[in-house]
């Protein structure tokens, strides 16, 4: 699972790919909330503001 900005999705899904051989689903966190979990404030990649999740 990784938390990134729009600038890393790309990077994030070949590292999905790579680690899980397989697709990865990608949530849109701008538009989506969680109600068991809290996005962190920061790309997982950088320290831009965290706009997607790669799970």
């Amino acid at each position: 699972m990784y938390c990134v900005c729009k600038e890393h999705v790309e990077l994030a899904i070949d590292k999905f790919v790579d680690d899980y051989e397989d697709a990865p689903d990608i949530v849109d966190l701008t538009i989506t909330t969680f109600s068991e979990w809290t996005k962190p404030d920061t790309c997982d990649l950088c320290e831009r503001p965290a706009e997607y999740l790669v799970v």
